[in-house]
């Protein structure tokens, strides 16, 4: 199995360059939707993707989220579905998906068949927030027995000692929550204000020596990005692209096309800023 995502870090770091993951939640906006908004995130320029596997009970995301959730298992979105979506994304794309969702459907779904589906689709890691590195022996042994990664994340208040056992168990990378609270969670432009942030990510880029370090929750915009990864290998960003999406799906009379584009655009203008794209 090709080490998508190993690659990727390492010509980013050679390089010099950040990278940057977006996540789309799996049959979202519809399921008929996600496939070719993929293409387009894909198309503006992400380096990684996130699918996320809806659930009725996101307990780490904020509205946007929680809210693409409900109405994608009100379209019916399975894990099945989820697995479809990645191999068809797959069988056009080398860029690394990692599945991202929560601990209770995968055991109800059994951990070795999930793994065993996931890897068969083409997904190069698992993200599961509630999945503590204490009860990693639930799913570790299956998702790397099917040569997944297995990403950690760490919060401001996570001890040092915590982040170094964190480090050394995860593998893909350690995702650094920027601010404790739920996914789209408003970051302070203010310097000041920012400088608790900037000293919780230099602090997590000393201790995470094993791992990419990816930053992520409340990152809207370049600007953002650019400051919140100036201590990390790259930046994630999540319901700044959800809410893009519902907007362009729901109060849009443009085709299905010009919506594709609109969202590729998006993700040009995160990660080079609007004077690169103009």
């Amino acid at each position: 199995m090709p080490d998508r995502l190993d690659d990727t870090f390492r010509a980013f770091r050679e390089r010099g360059e950040k990278a940057m993951g977006l996540f789309l939640t799996g049959g979202f906006p519809d399921p008929g939707s996600t496939l070719g908004v993929l293409r387009a995130i894909d198309r503006g320029g992400a380096d990684f993707i996130e699918l996320g596997m809806p659930f009725s009970d996101p307990l780490a995301e904020g509205k946007p989220i929680q809210r693409a959730s409900e109405r994608a298992l009100a379209h019916g979105a399975t894990l099945d579905g989820a697995f479809e979506t990645v191999r068809a994304f797959r069988s056009e794309s080398e860029t690394p998906l990692l599945m991202m969702g929560y601990l209770n459907p995968i055991l109800r779904y059994g951990p070795a068949p999930f793994c065993e589906q996931a890897a068969a689709a083409g997904a190069d890691g698992l993200i599961l927030p509630d999945l503590p590195p204490e009860e990693g022996e639930l799913i570790e042994p299956h998702a790397h027995a099917a040569g997944l990664d297995l990403v950690y994340l760490i919060a401001p208040n996570t001890p040092d000692a915590r982040v170094e056992a964190i480090d050394r168990r995860a593998t893909g990378f350690v995702y650094a929550v920027s601010v404790t609270g739920l996914t789209g969670s408003r970051l302070s432009s203010d310097g000041e204000s920012a400088s608790p942030v900037d000293a919780y990510l230099k602090r997590a880029r000393r201790l995470v020596q094993n791992n990419p370090l990816l930053v992520g929750f409340g990152i809207k915009s370049h600007e953002d990005a650019m400051r919140l990864s100036t201590h990390t290998d790259g930046f994630i960003v999540g319901s700044a692209l959800i809410e893009t999406v519902r907007r362009l799906w729901d109060e849009s009379d443009r085709s299905e096309a010009e919506r594709l584009d609109a969202v590729a655009s998006f993700a040009r203008r995160l990660k080079h800023g609007e004077a690169r794209v103009a």
